[in-house]
């Protein structure tokens, strides 16, 4: 079976590239919701003295604040985090909510600092794939493969964040650490495979992907489980905890993506990489 499916490499390639380039659709003409550390707002966590639903809730603040972006994170009818498109003064807050509930956190963003965050986070991915690439260069020292690596790295980005697009993930300080943490397992799994495509030479190319690819399946599909049991714990147990939730479904998108894109792109560019120099060699 993997046999087979190893063999097809030319025609899979097609299928990461179709992925990341609706990614990019998403993206451009989607957009990507920008959490409050990057926007800028006001997030504040409440203990209700009395249960509200979220609807009456957000209208009492409307009301009140005189503004219009008013979302209920999370309600579990005692606590409640609210989130607020505004920059509000905290004295305004305690007087808008009236009594009806306790303040035991209060957060206020305004335009500079999620401006100042937003260009922290281009330069920190910035930096993670110039290291990463450089790296990538010094270990394989062949210019195919190297580039093969950073290629599937950076699909997986972009199908991560075109996800993020697609279920309304906020971009936030916290996704953007699970999608540097994205392009750690990325480059794993990847050198994984090409390490015993390149350097090992016991076996048949394709008996060696077989190797590769239970050995990469079984780090990704753990990697995954463990998100997805995050994200279920998270989301049912303590919906207040919305962040690990966000965490969580990054990197499971991100996880799957990269499966796609190493174990049919990658491994699909370097099988037709190595079978070039193979036929080259004969000729020599």
């Amino acid at each position: 079976m993997l046999e087979k499916f190893i063999n097809s490499y030319k025609l899979l390639i097609i299928i990461p590239v179709i992925i990341t380039l609706l990614s990019v659709g998403l993206i451009a003409f989607h957009g990507v919701n920008e959490g409050i550390e990057l926007q800028g707002g006001t997030i504040a966590v409440l203990k209700m003295k009395e249960p509200m639903s979220s609807s009456a809730l957000e209208n009492h603040l409307k009301t009140n604040l005189k503004i219009d972006e008013v979302d209920v994170l999370s309600n579990t009818g005692k606590d409640v985090t609210v989130q607020m498109g505004s920059e509000i003064n905290s004295t305004a807050f305690d007087s808008a909510i009236q009594g009806k509930a306790e303040v035991t956190s209060f957060n206020a963003i305004g335009p500079l600092l999620s401006e100042e965050a937003m260009t922290q986070i281009y330069w920190a991915v910035l930096f993670a794939f110039l290291f990463m690439s450089i790296t990538v260069f010094i270990i394989f020292r062949e210019f195919v493969p190297s580039i093969a690596v950073i290629l599937a790295a950076l699909s997986d980005i972009i199908i991560a964040i075109g996800g993020m697009s697609l279920f309304n993930i906020p971009l936030s300080i916290a996704s953007v650490g699970a999608l540097l943490m994205l392009i750690g397992y990325s480059i794993d799994t990847d050198i994984v495979l090409t390490t015993r495509l390149l350097k090992r030479k016991e076996g048949t190319i394709v008996e060696r992907a077989e190797g590769a690819m239970k050995t990469g399946l079984t780090m990704s599909i753990t990697a995954i489980t463990t998100m997805v049991i995050l994200y279920i714990v998270t989301f049912i147990l303590i919906p207040e905890a919305s962040t690990l939730s966000y965490i969580a479904a990054v990197l499971i998108i991100g996880l799957t993506g990269d499966i796609i894109t190493t174990w049919f792109m990658n491994l699909g560019i370097l099988r037709w990489y190595i079978e070039g120099k193979n036929e080259k060699k004969k000729f020599v």
